[in-house]
């Protein structure tokens, strides 16, 4: 990545500038690293904030890569230190970009690795089927559990959401710890990216 442009923080999803290039939007339970994964693929260290206070993340934050795609930091779903309404009006605006975004690729939808699965992200996940939005798999902070307990730990995981789906989607498994999972990352919106273009064509 050459060059990153942050094009905004923006409160409302019809304050967001009109693109004509592909469009990823991260998403995921509060705290579940998701600033931490942006500032690792990117390779800048502090292009996201980072809190270990849960709802840092307050607005629709867009940046264009190389200008060839986006990736658009959402808030974080789940338990936050704001008032319900403040709760309520960012899941409206969320959903609204989910649901609106006309290039919008897909959202990666980030997973805890090392807890178990949790009910707010499979009732996230069923939302995205039932509005037709189509998402990726990223479990992140693997480096938590042990290597010997690590493929039975994802197991139980996807094993739940295969509960309200007949079928994963790609699973991508990141760290940003120890440096895991960014090529794959890559070189999954690399392929989407082509998808995109060849729609055009």
């Amino acid at each position: 990545m050459k060059n990153i442009k942050f094009l905004g923080s923006f409160e409302r999803v019809g304050q967001c500038p009109e693109l004509n290039i592909p469009e990823y939007a991260m998403i995921g339970r509060s705290n579940v690293g998701k600033s931490s994964l942006i500032n690792f693929i990117t390779g800048v260290k502090d292009l996201a904030h980072i809190s270990k206070k849960p709802g840092k993340t307050r607005s629709l934050n867009l940046f264009e890569i190389d200008s060839e795609w986006v990736l658009t930091d959402l808030p974080g779903y789940g338990y936050a230190h704001v008032s319900k309404s403040q709760r309520r009006k960012w899941d409206k605006e969320l959903w609204e970009y989910l649901r609106t975004r006309p290039n919008l690729m897909c959202a990666m939808v980030l997973i805890d690795a090392s807890v178990p699965p949790q009910s707010i992200d499979l009732q996230f996940m069923e939302e995205l089927a039932l509005n037709g939005i189509p998402w990726v798999l990223v479990f992140t902070k693997v480096d938590k559990i042990k290597k010997s307990g690590r493929t039975k730990q994802i197991k139980i995981i996807q094993d739940a959401i295969l509960q309200i789906y007949e079928r994963l989607p790609e699973v991508l498994i990141t760290s940003t710890d120890k440096k895991e999972g960014k090529q794959e990352l890559l070189d999954f919106i690399n392929r989407t990216n082509q998808i995109f273009k060849d729609q055009l064509s």
